[in-house]
């Protein structure tokens, strides 16, 4: 199995994407945030892109199925924070409902994608 060229995988744009609006939606959390559940929620995000990235770059299906397998699990992590922002007052629902609808999407295409290199 030769590399993927990232910039050609759907799932590691829309991921980028959900990133660049995660950075967006926390300029409006609390400032006190900063250094917990904002910070938190930041690294998570960038985790599922940066994950897909790496096992892109890896030379065989077994690697990049793992690395998947952890891209999907930072993507039910930043779910459960998002969540946690509603559940806190911290922002409505409404406000990120297009980000849980962007999360959900991935996740349907993380899980496609491994199943796609099973062997």
């Amino acid at each position: 199995m030769n590399s993927h060229r990232i910039e050609d995988l759907k799932v590691w744009k829309k991921s980028m994407t959900l990133v660049k609006e995660v950075y967006l939606v926390s300029t409006e959390l609390p400032v006190e945030e900063k250094f917990g559940l904002v910070s938190q929620i930041k690294r998570c995000a960038v985790s599922i892109p940066s994950n897909i990235a790496e096992g892109a770059g890896r030379n065989n299906k077994k690697e990049f199925y793992q690395f998947l397998g952890i891209a999907f699990g930072s993507t039910y992590e930043l779910q459960t924070q998002l969540q946690l922002l509603v559940d806190l007052n911290f922002i409505s629902d409404a406000k990120i409902a297009p980000i849980k609808e962007l999360l959900t999407e991935i996740q349907k295409m993380i899980y496609s994608l491994k199943e796609s290199l099973k062997l």
